[in-house]
Order: structure tokens, then C-alpha cells, then sequence
């Protein structure tokens, strides 16, 4: 009965009135204040009338826009702030405005082999790239757990995601919004950055077309700059990917992962964002902070484009805060076990 209220009022104020106009006739012609008296209460009625509607309408706007960024937030839920030693914050901008998840996304998980990573993002941003975005990270929820080596969680996100544009192509799939079958000319594919970090700090990386992390430690350096395979969906994946034994991650040390949103982000005169430069001043005094890099990179990026962004934009801090491992023999740190994979 109350969402009800902001119509009903208006509408049984208007029908006394007119009620009243109808059944009681004047017996002598109305005089200017009577004339103006009636418009008074037929404008009130109709305006009411309006607003009532309205203020309906933007309550349901409200509820929708609630249950969308709730389903959004299942989907590309928040990365916890410590992990297994490790100290995260992340951040996600989105190009479309209707949406505050787009074509990027990120998870961390801890596993029985390390923190593993995803990072990736969609060809094209907005609602279209969700439907891509939920079959690779639900792919690397289960697969991350699964597979003992980070090749093998590298061919299933690899096999999510043909099955994906295999489905959209078919048109059936509820991501393909019910339209045409789309043609080759179509083609969807998504980069994905796979890190595995060991309770040692040690680093391995898969990459596929994706930007490389930076490591932060007064200053920022990419974390290496072998080229990336291709992204996945455009190609089949070798039969032996090349897996990056990267350099550790000392306590204190941190990661900043990203997409190429950030890096190819350019403001009204076409000057692209000076990204590593940004890091290099973030990271200048330990320890590195992840909230606070993400936030400052965040803050100046949206001051370059002046809050115009071009593509979706993901930003993932992790920072090492495990104690230095003991060593032996020198400087040969304690080698980590991998367990064996069950056999279901």
C-alpha cells in the first residue's frame, strides 16, 4: 500500500475535484479567483500525479541497480586484503557507465601450491564481455585447486574460453543476447597473466598477449620481458608453454598487475599515461603500500583522462610479507615440495 501512496493521493485529490466540477454546477458564471482556484487543484493533482510516478520508477531503478551490482560483485568478488603472507588491495573501473564490472578481471587464490593469480582482459569492455569474464574465472576457481602445475591450469582457462566462443557463435548462448550468430569477423579472445608465488617468494608466470606486472621496490621494474604467447581463443596453445621462472619476491617487495586499460589510457590530447613513471614515485618509500599505490595510481589516471576512460582498467597490489625463510649452506633457501595431484 505505500509504493502505492505518491499516485494514489494525487490521483483522489484530482477525481474529488473533478467529481465536484461535474455534480455541482455553478447556478452563475465562475468568477477569475474560481477559474484559477480550479486550475490551481487540476495542475496539483496532474503534477502530483507525475512525481508519483516518477519516484516509483527510480525506486525500482534503485533495486535493479542493487541486484546488479550484488550479481557483479559475486562475479568479480573483492580480493581478500592478506592471503596466505600476502597483503592485497585491487581496484576496477569500468569504460561503460551502466556497469561496474567490464571486460577485466582478476582472482587470487591460496592453494596446496602457492598464491596463484589471474589477471586478464576481454576484447571490449562493458556488459557484452561479462559472459567471457565468468567462464574464465570460473575455470580458474576450480582449476587453480586442481592442477599441480600452472601449464595445466593455463589449458583449462584455454578450453573455458573456446567452449565460451564456441557457444556465443552458436547464438543460443544467454551471453549472445539472443541475437544473429556472429561470424568470424567476431572474434572474441582474452589475455590472461597466470602467477604463481611460492612460500619462498618464488615467482612462476604464463602469459598470454598480456601486460607484464611491475615489481615494486624503490622504484618499478617490469618483472620481465620475455614476449607473451597469444591471448587465448585465437590460437591453440603450444605444446610446451613457456613457463617464467622469474626472480623472488623478498618480504617487503610487491607485485603491481594491470591491464592495458591503465598503461594505453591517454588524455584529450592524445598523450598516453606515464604508468611506470607513476609507480616509480608510489614506490619510492618502504614498505610499499598496496591500498596506497592502487590509489594513487587510480587518483592520477582519472586526472589524466579527465574521468573519460577508453577501456576498462583492472589494478592488483600484492605485497610479500612473509619473514626471510632460514637458508642453508650459504645462500641456498629450503626447496618446496610440490604434493602430488589426486586421482578422483
Amino acid at each position: 500500500m505505500r509504493r502505492l501512496l505518491p499516485v494514489v493521493l494525487p490521483a483522489a485529490w484530482g477525481a474529488a475535484a473533478l467529481t465536484w466540477k461535474i455534480a455541482c454546477p455553478p447556478h452563475y458564471p465562475e468568477s477569475l479567483g474560481e477559474r484559477v482556484f480550479t486550475g490551481v487543484v487540476f495542475f496539483t493533482a496532474g503534477s502530483g500525479l507525475v512525481l508519483g510516478v516518477r519516484h516509483g520508477l527510480n525506486r525500482e531503478l534503485r533495486r535493479v541497480r542493487e541486484v546488479a551490482d550484488a550479481a557483479q560483485r559475486v562475479l568479480l568478488r573483492p580480493l581478500p586484503p592478506r592471503l596466505d603472507g600476502l597483503t592485497l588491495a585491487a581496484n576496477q573501473l569500468s569504460a561503460s557507465r551502466e556497469a561496474s564490472v567490464g571486460g577485466d578481471l582478476y582472482e587470487a587464490v591460496a592453494t596446496a601450491y602457492g598464491v596463484r593469480l589471474v589477471i586478464g582482459d576481454v576484447r571490449g569492455h562493458g556488459l557484452a564481455a561479462i559472459g567471457a569474464v565468468a567462464a574464465v574465472l570460473g575455470s580458474f576457481r576450480e582449476a587453480a585447486h586442481d592442477e599441480p602445475e600452472l601449464t595445466g591450469v593455463l589449458r583449462r582457462l584455454d578450453r573455458a574460453v573456446q567452449r565460451h566462443v564456441r557457444e556465443r557463435a552458436t547464438g543460443e548462448h544467454p551471453s549472445a543476447g539472443g541475437g544473429e550468430p556472429e561470424g568470424p569477423s567476431a572474434e572474441e579472445f582474452v589475455t590472461v597473466l597466470l602467477l604463481e608465488i611460492g612460500a619462498d617468494g618464488s615467482v612462476l608466470a604464463l602469459n598470454c598477449g598480456h601486460p607484464w606486472p611491475y615489481r615494486l621496490s624503490q622504484g618499478a621494474t617490469p618483472l620481465a620481458s620475455a614476449d607473451p604467447l597469444p591471448p587465448l581463443g585465437m590460437f591453440p596453445l603450444p605444446a610446451e608453454p613457456p613457463l617464467h621462472r622469474c626472480a623472488r619476491l623478498q618480504p617487503g617487495e610487491a607485485l603491481f598487475l594491470h591491464t592495458d586499460g591503465a598503461a594505453d589510457a591517454r588524455d584529450a590530447t592524445g598523450k598516453f599515461f606515464a604508468l611506470e613513471a607513476v609507480l616509480g614515485e608510489a614506490a619510492l618509500g618502504p614498505p610499499v603500500s598496496p591500498a596506497a599505490v592502487i590509489a594513487t595510481v587510480h587518483s592520477q589516471l582519472l586526472r589524466h583522462t579527465g574521468g573519460r576512460l577508453a577501456d576498462d582498467v583492472a589494478l592488483v597490489v600484492l605485497r610479500n610479507d612473509r619473514p626471510r625463510a632460514p637458508t642453508q649452506s650459504g645462500d641456498t633457501a629450503p626447496r618446496r615440495t610440490r604434493p602430488q595431484p589426486s586421482h578422483r
